[in-house]
């Protein structure tokens, strides 16, 4: 489920030390399964416990999940890092945007997964993303890039060299290339 580090524990504990007793921590996530979700840690007041939240127990304080986030929670890590800049909390939860599938589910689940977890993140950067239109019945997936990869110069190296390489490698045997379908040329320049 959760993974929380022990200098981030030590953390919490301090923190909550300052609480009233029954104080605990809530990890959450806003707009789970979407572009836009973010992830979030909060104090939780005993009155503010759900019926169906999930507690996990932790040294010397418990951390409170609500039923929508804990699925988007999984794999998450929380750590509390310190050094010359000083002190920081941080919170990876690679599920957040997507809830993670299995490796017995269809193809396109797995291959939407992998592009909202792996490829997205890195186009954000540049404003853009990637979504699937989509999957041959001889393996070819259809893409259509989106934001600020629409119009892009640098779309086709984005799309073989990155791409493609990708998921050819994580998906080796169950497709057979990738494709790009978006009219570059209607648009505006996005990016570049």
């Amino acid at each position: 489920m959760i993974t929380i580090s022990e200098s981030a524990q030590e953390h919490f504990v301090k923190l909550l030390d300052k609480q009233a007793a029954s104080t605990r921590i809530r990890v959450f996530v806003v707009n789970p399964g979407t572009r836009t979700a973010e992830c979030g840690v909060s104090y939780c007041p005993e009155e503010s416990v759900e019926k169906d939240d999930k507690i996990l127990s932790f040294n010397g304080f418990e951390a409170v999940l609500d039923a929508e986030s804990t699925p988007f929670l999984e794999d998450a890590e929380i750590d509390f890092v310190t050094d010359q800049m000083g002190s920081q909390l941080t919170l990876k939860a690679p599920n957040a945007k997507a809830r993670k599938v299995s490796n017995d589910s269809p193809l396109r689940e797995r291959v939407q997964y992998f592009i909202e977890s792996e490829v997205n993140p890195g186009l954000a950067s540049h404003g853009g993303n990637v979504q699937i239109v989509e999957i041959t019945e001889d393996g070819l997936v259809i893409l259509m890039f989106g934001g600020g990869c629409n119009g892009c110069s640098m779309v086709d190296v984005t799309l073989k060299e990155g791409i493609e390489k990708q998921m050819l490698a994580e998906f080796e045997g169950e497709i057979t290339g990738v494709r790009d379908t978006t009219e570059h040329e209607a648009g505006e320049h996005s990016y570049y």
